[in-house]
């Protein structure tokens, strides 16, 4: 029977522990200076390497060639604590979840009192030490304050904040962090190698992003895909499908058809994620994260890929294909509404309803009255206005929102634009108008779109009056900077 990864790698020596330089760095300086400490606790997240820095700790203290930031790993002492040692008398680990009392604390003050069995100190490591009752701690105050020379404390909890301040404020603090994506991901990839395991590209940062920066987490995750492949080979489709992942075809087929307003391709996705069971707010989760990485490739091109870490040439050019076809602004409406239908679908009871509601919303932008919907709406129009300002005939007119009362009816707006007087008539600028847009497309788009709408209603001396089809395109057309003068120019 095989051992867990994560025991058969756990590391040996503070040189071996990744990710925790803050930590490692000023223990190691003061095992050097011989300035060590009593009692120490180190806080952080799960499986980040508290205890397996609690056990480097004690190595270092009790080796036969220390205090030293390196122990040797040949005394008797160094190999008790190793790996896969046996353990030492001297180095006394705790379970603090189910020793927790008062009955507790006393029966490891008496044991503190007697000397070291063998080695240089005698050693308390305290797990899970939040888990301590208040009358627990206040027991052990007095010898964590003042202990025997040959006494050392080290208590690793993932919640800080309940250990009593009195107990804190005797100890040196260390806070472990999680581990960096980008760190982690070159970790694994080196044990796969050492451990001659074919990984097939993306798994690992699918496996980096289960674990969440937890090391053991991670490592976990990476031992059950080891163990239920077939002659040590691990394929995508297998990790996407026991981590709970989209799989990466209903994405594309989600972002084809956002990003060219197919409805009926989008909701054939909802309905594929649907039937096969899938945690609907897994898939808005993975579209976020499609999103993100459309909108780092949209700004960066492909420097994207420093990072992307892990993420293959053939990903990161479909990447940029799927983000051409958006717009920046298309890209932060599409994110923000994904974004906001996961906030909301917390606690829902229908999540498939939210989830269908959230490709309606980012399907039809025009519906949104922000800037950023605005700004969408434009996008999709000028994408549709060929190289040379051509204007296919099937752009379709959305009219936006009005906000103001329903029971007034709204008339058109009007605006006078003074022209330079040529005599001529206002049916002549009518059949005109085509070419006079396709001029304005030229010169500016964002003015075209805004002046597509327009309607010539009369021209008199060096005056032009046009029609808005609402106070909001008006507002629009007045808005856009030189939008007026390119229009008077051409």
């Amino acid at each position: 029977m095989s051992t867990a990864l994560y025991r058969r790698y756990r590391p040996e020596t503070f040189a071996e522990l990744i990710g925790q330089s803050q930590v490692t760095a000023p223990l190691m300086a003061a095992l050097r200076a011989d300035k060590v400490n009593h009692a120490y606790l180190f806080s952080g997240p799960r499986g980040c390497g508290k205890t397996t820095s609690a056990r480097i700790l004690a190595r270092c203290l009790n080796c036969a060639e220390g205090p030293t930031d390196t122990p040797c790993g040949k005394c008797p002492s160094c190999i008790e604590l190793a790996r896969n040692g046996s353990g030492s008398l001297d180095v006394v680990e705790i379970d603090a979840a189910s020793h927790n009392g008062v009955d507790d604390a006393r029966d490891l003050r008496e044991r503190a009192m007697f000397a070291p069995a063998r080695d240089r100190y005698k050693i308390f490591i305290l797990d899970e030490a939040h888990m301590v009752t208040a009358q627990g701690f206040n027991a052990l105050l007095k010898i964590v304050e003042e202990p025997p020379a040959h006494v050392k404390f080290i208590f690793a909890t993932t919640e800080p904040e309940k250990v009593i301040a009195t107990i804190r404020s005797r100890t040196h603090h260390y806070p472990f962090r999680l581990v960096p994506p980008a760190q982690l991901l070159d970790y694994l990839e080196e044990l796969c190698a050492t451990e001659k395991v074919d990984i097939a590209p993306g798994v690992l940062s699918l496996v980096v992003r289960s674990g969440g920066g937890s090391v053991r987490d991670s490592l976990s995750l990476l031992d059950q895909l080891i163990a239920g492949s077939e002659d040590n080979k691990v394929t995508y489709e297998r990790a996407v499908s026991l981590l709970g992942y989209t799989p990466d075809s209903v994405l594309d087929e989600a972002v084809e058809g956002l990003a060219v307003g197919d409805s009926a391709l989008v909701f054939q996705s909802v309905d594929k994620i649907i039937q096969s069971g899938q945690d609907p707010r897994q898939f808005v989760e993975d579209l976020l994260e499609r999103l993100r990485d459309l909108i780092l490739v949209d700004s960066v091109g492909l420097e994207a890929k420093s990072v992307l870490r892990g993420i293959s040439d053939t990903m990161l050019a479909r990447l940029q294909e799927q983000a051409a076809k958006f717009g920046r602004a298309e890209l932060a409406h599409a994110a923000a509404s994904v974004s906001d239908s996961l906030s909301s679908m917390t606690g829902a009871t229908s999540p498939k309803l939210h989830l269908e509601l959230m490709c309606a919303k980012i399907l039809v932008p025009a519906a949104n009255a922000t800037e950023v919907g605005s700004l969408a709406r434009i996008e999709r129009l000028e994408r549709r206005i060929g190289i040379g300002g051509e204007v296919t005939s099937s752009i379709p007119i959305v009219a936006a929102p009005i906000t103001e009362n329903a029971s007034a009816p709204v008339a058109p707006a009007t605006t006078p634009i003074a022209i330079v007087e040529t005599g001529i008539t206002a049916s002549q600028v009518r059949s005109s108008w085509q070419r006079i847009l396709d001029q304005v497309a030229k010169k500016s788009k964002r003015a075209y779109m805004v002046a597509y709408n327009i309607d010539v209603v009369a021209v008199e001396g060096d005056v032009l009056t046009l029609r808005f089809a609402s106070n909001y395109d008006l507002e629009s057309f007045k808005g856009e900077a030189g939008a007026p003068d390119v229009l008077r120019n051409a």
